[in-house]
């Protein structure tokens, strides 16, 4: 018999037999660092698909363009160019995304609020179309939190629907319970560009913006937040200022999202989150889902100028004053001068990416980060740049160490988890509600008062349970 050597002899006669066999992780790690690169790698590329097919891997923002499944080169059902289809998803185990009614922002005007309803209401329907009517064997569209894993289980995809801009509700707060009804279970309270609901963290001064005009929330911009609460509609605050943010926080019954943003320690960019915003989310029980766009993730001024210039052009050339990633983002003029300028300057990688996952991780902790693409709406680095290549992601965070439950909990546990909470609240109110008017008080203390569900520290407490 065989003497062991080297490590395999030290973890033979330090645990002995029965230990040996008790710890088979460290015996497969160590044979994993003797392994040759080639073969490591062929190993976790496999624990990757494996893990994948166990979890619920959930994308928290995929945009749509406005002809969504009523063209052939935007039929999700089909191998398209877009970043997101179908086929993808199979092949790279998204099992769940959150398509996005994504309207960017315009004037405030009578008019320019019922162009964005229209535009909103648009994209509403070509995504129930595409899980009810087009492809319902293959996707199905999920309301609730706990339906992700039932879908899960089914074997289809789950479309999850989110709002990208407040601007879509103008000053009418009963349209929040319009679209909630429709499928959407977030709202972004702002995008680029004020609104009347907060200062967003770029103001657009062609629509007249000041630096700041809310200095936060206005009163309108708190009443939607208490009403997105009584829905039972996440609150997300991805793209607001870091006082509408912060102001969120406080006034929110329930625990908010960031649905798609960077760390600003990384990449100093007034898009992404600071350290000090990071640790007051996940205090009140939020999640920051970490977005893979690649001008968030590694800022380049000189690239940034070049990208802004191209965009100015393509708008122009279209016959529009502005540029939009849905309109314009799959025209020729800017596909090749993206490939251009990508010449001249590397985009953010995978590991970049990964980088702020990270840091996330280490400031927020493990169960209040998340995952995001921003596919479709500029989103993706060199690794992840399509849902196909979505397990590229699994496999460097296997890499770096994370176990295969704290991947779970980034690839949708933790954002599935705030969900239910959300909705926990919302019954909460619900029933608060009912008693009030059963006893004819109006009174709106008859909780214990450690149960008021005022700020969402106080909601659920400070980890949201």
């Amino acid at each position: 018999m065989r003497k062991a050597t080297g490590g395999l002899a030290a973890i033979a006669f330090g645990l002995g037999f029965a230990g040996l066999v008790a710890a088979p992780i460290a015996l497969v790690a160590h044979l994993k660092e003797g392994l040759p690169e080639a073969v490591r790698e062929k190993s976790v590329l496999s624990h990757a698909r494996a893990l994948q097919r166990r979890i619920v891997t959930l994308d928290s923002h995929v945009d749509i363009p406005p002809d969504y499944t009523k063209v052939p080169e935007h039929d999700p059902g089909r191998l398209t160019g877009m970043q997101v289809d179908l086929p993808k998803m199979h092949r790279g185990g998204m099992d769940a995304a959150f398509f996005i009614v994504y309207v960017g922002q315009g004037p405030r005007t009578p008019e320019g609020y019922e162009a964005a309803k229209d535009a909103a209401l648009l994209k509403f329907t070509a995504i129930r179309r595409m899980a009810e009517e087009l492809y319902p064997d293959e996707i199905e569209l999920g309301v609730r939190a706990q339906d992700v894993a039932r879908i899960h289980a089914s074997g289809k995809k789950a479309a999850l629907i989110g709002i990208e801009n407040g601007y879509v509700i103008g000053k009418d707060i009963s349209l929040l319970e319009k679209y909630y009804d429709l499928g959407a279970r977030y709202m972004t309270l702002a995008h680029i560009g004020h609104n009347d609901i907060c200062d967003s963290s770029i103001p657009l001064s062609h629509l007249g913006d000041a630096e700041i005009e809310h200095g936060g929330l206005s009163a309108f911009g708190r009443e939607v937040v208490a009403e997105m609460n009584r829905l039972g509609m996440m609150v997300d605050v991805s793209h607001i200022s870091r006082d509408a943010m912060m102001e969120a926080l406080r006034v929110s019954a329930a625990p908010v999202i960031a649905s798609h943003s960077a760390v600003s320690v990384l990449g100093n960019h007034p898009r992404n989150l600071s350290d000090e915003q990071m640790e007051a989310l996940a205090r009140t029980g939020g999640v920051m889902q970490v977005v893979a766009f690649s001008a968030y993730v590694k800022v380049d001024a000189a690239r940034a100028a070049e990208e802004r210039g191209l965009r100015s052009r393509v708008a122009r050339a279209a016959g529009d004053a502005h540029f939009s990633y849905i309109k314009h983002g799959k025209l020729p003029a800017f596909v090749n001068g993206m490939k251009e300028i990508g010449q001249r300057y590397d985009r953010a990688s995978l590991e970049e990416f990964v980088d702020h996952i990270d840091h996330a991780v280490k400031v927020m902790g493990i169960d209040h980060v998340g995952i995001s693409s921003d596919f479709g709406g500029g989103g993706g680095v060199k690794g992840w740049d399509n849902a196909a290549e979505t397990v590229n992601v699994t496999a460097e965070l296997i890499r770096r160490g994370y176990s295969d439950a704290d991947i779970e909990k980034l690839w949708g546990g933790n954002l599935l988890r705030v969900w239910g909470e959300v909705e926990e609240v919302a019954m909460r109110l619900a029933e608060r509600q009912e008693a009030g008017a059963d006893a004819q008080t109006g009174e709106e203390d008859f909780l214990p008062e450690e149960e008021s569900i005022a700020p969402a520290e106080h909601a659920l407490g400070p980890n949201g349970g």
